[in-house]
């Protein structure tokens, strides 16, 4: 069964990475090229540039890029799921400029090192689930369709939210609801899936949405209860927020000057590691604020911020997916990195992990 996707910000997106005159809200005006030299790279990088689609889903983005890139250009995607792959090993036979690589975005600097790119003109991340995920009951994403407890963006390894709902302690499951889902009702809904489990195991989508919905007393207009637990163990399951760290700072380490990062958020927890890996690779000299140094002597920035751009009513209108996007963009400087990029990526802790499982128990998604 074919189940459509329909790419948002397809066409803001792919003008961040190739159109030189670029600027989202809250854009940095200052640049370190003239508007003829800022041209010039614009040109050289749409005929020759090296460009990675991190999430590459079902095409829309690439087939955009692509269909403005020149013959001496290359494109590199990633993804996860076993069917996005299939769709991309088929572009690649059609189309000489394209790399496949099945794996996440987190593995961007390694993947590329083996096909010897050391720098990248481009990158635009896609974050969250796609449409035929979604519209797929047998992936499990989903608290409207009957399908099996999975929710994996590869289906090839790793535990099941199933599996690691069978064995987590209502501490651990509490956690990572509260943190990845920001549900009130986290401990209530740990428990409804402890006492469940007691009795017998959940294993379909919608045994897990009536379980969530039975603790969560109130909900937002027009959301379902099950909302954010299904967002919070998708999260934990696949690991994004670790994988997108990982991306962020291989980004800085990997774009050439004037190269761009484009990067599509759909809930807060994204958006912010984005918004502030930005902002510190901007204005790394506000770290050293309270030391004794000259202007001179301070950090200048790594990146431009290209500012960030939302939906209009209109592709909202058609695609209602579309509603909680925030495109943000930042443009290469310079300016050396001189330290590891993960320096700029906000901290974070991982939720529902106890001292057994950091040391690689099986309750660890891999």
């Amino acid at each position: 069964m074919e189940f459509e996707h329909r790419p948002v910000l397809l066409a803001p997106t792919v003008d961040a990475l190739l159109q030189a005159d670029f600027g989202g809200k809250g854009a940095t005006r200052s640049s370190q090229l003239d508007d003829a030299q800022a041209e010039a790279h614009a040109h050289a990088r749409i005929q020759r540039g090296v460009f990675v689609d991190g999430t590459f889903g079902r095409v829309g983005h690439s087939r955009e890029l692509l269909s403005r890139l020149g013959p001496e250009a290359r494109l590199v995607v990633f993804d996860k799921d076993p069917q996005a792959i299939a769709v991309a090993t088929e572009l690649a036979a059609r189309d000489q400029r394209v790399t496949v690589v099945h794996d996440g975005f987190a593995t961007m600097r390694e993947a590329l090192a083996g096909h010897g790119i050391e720098h990248i003109d481009g990158v635009m991340l896609d974050l969250g689930v796609s449409s035929p995920q979604l519209d797929d009951a047998e992936r499990g994403f989903s608290f409207m369709r009957e399908g099996p407890l999975d929710m994996r963006m590869d289906t090839t390894r790793g535990p099941t939210v199933a599996d690691w709902l069978a064995d987590a302690s209502v501490d651990e499951m509490r956690e990572v609801i509260a943190d990845y889902g920001e549900e009130r009702f986290a401990f209530q809904v740990a428990k409804a899936i402890a006492a469940r489990r007691a009795t017998r195991p959940l294993r379909t989508t919608l045994e897990l949405a009536e379980c969530v919905a039975s603790a969560v007393r109130t909900r937002e207009k027009g959301q379902h209860p099950a909302t954010r637990t299904f967002q919070a163990l998708r999260i934990y399951i696949n690991r994004e927020l670790e994988e997108l760290a990982r991306a962020l700072a291989s980004a800085l380490e990997l774009l050439a000057p004037g190269g761009r990062l484009a990067v599509i958020s759909f809930h807060s927890l994204e958006d912010r590691m984005v918004k502030q890996c930005i902002a510190a690779a901007a204005r790394p000299a506000v770290a050293h604020a309270r030391l004794p140094l000259r202007e001179s002597e301070l950090p200048q920035p790594l990146v431009r911020s290209l500012g960030r751009v939302l939906a209009t009513d209109d592709e909202i209108a058609g695609n209602a997916r579309s509603r909680s996007a925030v495109l943000r963009v930042a443009e290469r400087t310079t300016t050396p990195l001189g330290s590891d990029g993960a320096a700029f990526v906000p901290a974070m802790r991982v939720p529902g992990e106890t001292p057994a499982t950091k040391r690689g128990s099986k309750r660890r998604p891999r």
